[in-house]
């Protein structure tokens, strides 16, 4: 007789901000799931002095899911269309393959992040959802008012 462990299901919200593109930006993760028929929440927000938007959205949903002890099923909403489509709709495993290089024959951006994010989405069992930005999703909102709080940080 052998016994299944069920899987974790966890809810990854994730938000970059960035003021000036580059500039100072700010990332934000909440992690959502149940333990004992009680919601658990866990913030994680951080960011950098010099970045760009699209370096702290890839940031936040891999300091989420890295924040994850053990296999997950993991749903992850980002407002973050470069996220979402290049993930769902295979182009960064595309540029993984080609050595980051797009199909239009130039480099792709950020492949540091997106190495590691391939391999935390490996990790766990991964479905990523796209919602529309500050369109008043409880948790997007969240996220954005953490990690525009960080960007607003670095700001002399």
């Amino acid at each position: 007789m052998s016994i299944i462990r069920q899987m974790t299901l966890v809810h990854i919200y994730t938000d970059g901000a960035c003021r000036g593109n580059p500039g100072p930006g700010g990332w934000a993760a909440i992690l959502v799931t149940e333990a004992d028929g009680k919601k658990i929440e866990k913030e994680l927000s951080g960011g950098e002095k010099l970045t760009t938007n699209n370096r702290m959205e890839l940031t936040a949903a891999i300091k989420g899911l890295a924040a994850l002890k053990y296999r997950c099923k993991v749903v992850l909403t980002s407002d973050s269309k470069y996220l979402c489509d290049a993930v769902n709709l295979g182009w960064a495993k595309s540029w993984q393959k080609r050595g980051w290089i797009k199909s239009d024959k130039k480099p792709a951006l950020n492949p540091d992040l997106w190495e590691r994010l391939l391999e935390l989405l490996d990790a766990h069992d991964v479905e990523t959802v796209w919602v529309r930005g500050h369109a008043g999703h409880e948790y997007n909102e969240r996220c954005d008012a953490l990690a525009t709080a960080m960007a607003d940080s670095f700001k002399d």
